[in-house]
């Protein structure tokens, strides 16, 4: 025991001085994210990778996003305008789960046999049937591990931020926020609304994420921005949410633009609708495709990446308190342009999280 006691005290004695001569000018490492020097261990924000995207029903590619961001990230420069010394903050990432990536490249192909069976109606209904509950169950144990994950952090005050992956992966960390916090809201960006039930057959589907996220009890408020791509069903289940759904849809948020309206007074309309204890749930394709063109399902229109940051801004600047957040479908392409703007709004919005943790006090 002792001797663990001197292990832990001259750790941290080295990482202290690691970090007071740590240059935020210099060449960034790219040993860890943002070439920081802080570890799990002493960071405020923890990412936490789960490279997934066994369930997506278009482009795969997102299981690559977090290890793309996290090579993209040494190339982000450090100076926050909002944040001084952000750097001093602390974010690091968690290792690549290894088990996670072997296990989505061994059930993506199963699931793309069973997608074109099930679009065909063509398939064998006991091979389809073996192959939907074998996915249903990973996918399971994946929303168990990163629940358990997340508590683990969120249990030392840390803030987490999961990088996906598919959109189905941040329900195991929503769960555990769920644990922390008597309530909570949630702000979506995304182009879709994800409020399918079991689309495809898939419980735990990229499309699901945000009906599954409604079936958390005190997850009061659902505020989705930015969305131009849902079905009548989703449209019907918002109508009749009984204002637990809040939708802003890009047409109408352009629509009021078009009309005079400014920004500020949309986003200001958007945040008066969360509630004290936020958690952000980012889908790049969110953006306008132009930033990430190599996502999964892109669609037109879509947020500028600085509309995207002045509204998480207003968030903190209105008092409430960032618990908890995910950034998915960043999937790299050939000039990893997607991963870039995956690390910005990775820092940004880490930064900002950490700052709203005054207004918890």
């Amino acid at each position: 025991m002792r001797g663990f006691f001197i292990f832990g005290l001259l750790y941290s004695i080295f990482m202290a001085k690691k970090t007071s001569t740590f240059d935020p000018d210099g060449p960034a490492s790219s040993d860890t994210l943002f070439g920081l020097p802080y570890t799990v261990e002493n960071a405020k924000v923890v990412a936490l990778p789960v490279p997934w995207d066994v369930t997506v029903s278009y482009q795969s590619g997102a299981a690559k996003g977090p290890e793309a961001i996290l090579k993209a990230s040494v190339q982000v420069d450090l100076f926050d305008e909002k944040v001084p010394e952000a750097w001093k903050i602390g974010i690091a990432m968690e290792d690549m789960p290894d088990k996670w990536i072997k296990r989505s490249k061994k059930l993506r192909p199963k699931a793309e046999e069973y997608i074109d069976m099930f679009t065909s109606g063509k398939g064998n209904p006991k091979k389809m049937k073996a192959t939907l509950n074998e996915i249903n169950a990973e996918c399971k144990e994946l929303m168990k591990w990163v629940k358990e994950k997340s508590l683990s952090h969120l249990k030392k005050n840390k803030i987490v931020a999961l990088i996906g992956g598919d959109h189905s992966t941040p329900l195991g960390l929503m769960q555990a926020v769920s644990e922390r916090y008597k309530s909570f809201g949630i702000l979506h960006i995304d182009a879709h609304c994800d409020l399918r039930d079991t689309y495809e057959g898939f419980t735990y589907s990229h499309a699901s994420i945000m009906f599954n996220a409604l079936k958390i009890k005190n997850m009061e408020k659902l505020v989705q921005v930015a969305i131009r791509d849902f079905s009548e069903g989703e449209n019907a289940l918002i109508e009749n949410s009984n204002g637990r759904i809040k939708l802003f849809s890009d047409k109408a948020m352009k629509e009021k633009m078009f009309h005079g309206a400014s920004w500020y007074d949309i986003k200001q309309n958007i945040v008066s609708h969360l509630p004290k204890h936020v958690y952000i749930s980012f889908d790049i394709d969110g953006l306008d495709p132009k930033l990430c063109p190599n996502t999964g399902t892109p669609v037109p229109g879509g947020l500028e990446f600085w509309e995207a940051i002045h509204l998480i801004e207003m968030v903190v600047e209105s008092g409430r308190q960032i618990v908890s957040f995910d950034i998915n479908e960043v999937a790299p392409g050939e000039d990893e342009w997607d991963a870039n703007v995956g690390a910005r709004l990775l820092y940004k919005i880490s930064n900002l999280a950490a700052v709203s943790a005054n207004n918890s006090k």
